[in-house]
């Protein structure tokens, strides 16, 4: 499931999240930091989280074992995100790529002297979205960081990193919760739902706890609600494309072309497991049975390519007319059933 970056920029309460104890032990605990970590994983896990709280130790005018102090200068300064030595590079508009012209504005806050003696700090999220000059730009400064420099680099997908800006950095891959640990962890971020509502909200977000608590932000169980309930009547003939499309518009974009993409792919699935599939999505799994019985595969794979066609198109904010993009999904939808 995509999500945009800005969505792991979540209010968390101070400390470090359960599942990465072990990781932050280590780390903080370092009597020398290399120079660029390259902090790895799945969106939605904590990486932005655990970067922020190294930033915060590496400025710390007073550290411990435990993390930054929280009341020194450097500490009160980054607190008010006005630290001279602390510099965040993320792309400037959402999904779009990080240039190169910003990384040369890097370079130079690299090349300088800290202002309050001690460390410089740089966080930059996600490092895939830098192009190839980007990157190329910043390996001096990986491989010799002007002063006491430490590079932080936040990766959802390191497979799209160059292999000289890996090889340039201490990878360190941070740890998945386990669902019980992260159902656990919704359990005292999101206290008022139920214990369902807490495991459907983390199904929806592919496993991943910042991602849905980020979702309830949004409220997406009243969302997924109302589409589960549209795409039935559709096939019921009890509303038509064109209605619900006027209905949906609001709707996130993504969000929908997401979970089409995931309700064709548990088709194609049943079709070729049949009863022995795994289904998951239960909100869906009568629709899904009895389109898997309905649809041919090749009607099926035909709706799956202008799937993933169009939701690339949205990826890349393409100028598109909304209610007519999703009223050709649905006129698509409605269609399934029945002969090629």
């Amino acid at each position: 499931m995509h999500f945009s970056r800005c969505c792991w920029s979540v209010q968390l309460a101070d400390g470090i999240l359960p599942w990465q104890a072990d990781l932050w032990s280590l780390l903080a605990n370092r009597h020398q930091h290399a120079h660029a970590y390259l902090l790895h994983g799945p969106a939605g896990i904590g990486k932005r989280a655990l970067a922020e709280q190294l930033m915060a130790l590496l400025l710390c005018q007073r550290p411990d074992a435990h993390g930054a102090c929280g009341s020194c200068k450097g500490c009160m300064l980054l607190a008010a995100h006005t630290h001279p030595d602390h510099y965040i590079l993320e792309p400037e508009e959402v999904d779009k790529a990080i240039r190169v012209d910003q990384v040369r504005q890097l370079v130079g806050f690299v090349t300088q002297t800290a202002q309050l003696g001690g460390r410089k700090v740089v966080l930059l999220e996600p490092a895939e979205a830098m192009n190839l000059n980007a990157a190329n730009a910043l390996l001096k400064s990986l491989e010799e960081p002007a002063g006491d420099t430490v590079l932080l680099l936040i990766s959802h997908q390191p497979s799209r990193l160059l292999p000289t800006i890996k090889s340039r950095c201490v990878q360190q891959a941070c740890p998945l919760p386990g669902r019980q640990q992260s159902l656990d962890w919704l359990a005292g971020q999101l206290p008022d739902l139920s214990s369902g509502e807490r495991e459907e909200l983390l199904t929806l977000a592919a496993n991943s706890p910042l991602a849905a608590l980020k979702l309830h932000g949004v409220g997406v169980l009243a969302m997924r609600m109302q589409v589960v309930e549209g795409v039935k009547n559709l096939l019921k003939r009890q509303q038509s494309p064109s209605q619900l499309a006027e209905a949906w518009n609001p709707l996130p974009l993504m969000l929908l072309f997401d979970w089409f993409c995931e309700w064709a792919h548990l088709i194609l699935r049943f079709q070729m497991a049949g009863d022995k599939a795994e289904l998951g999505a239960a909100d869906m799994q009568k629709v899904i049975q009895y389109l898997g019985q309905k649809t041919s595969a090749a009607k099926l794979l035909a709706f799956q390519d202008w799937l993933l066609a169009h939701r690339q198109k949205v990826l890349g904010k393409a100028n598109l007319n909304r209610v007519l993009l999703l009223e050709a999904l649905l006129v698509q939808w409605a269609s399934l059933p029945g002969p090629s």
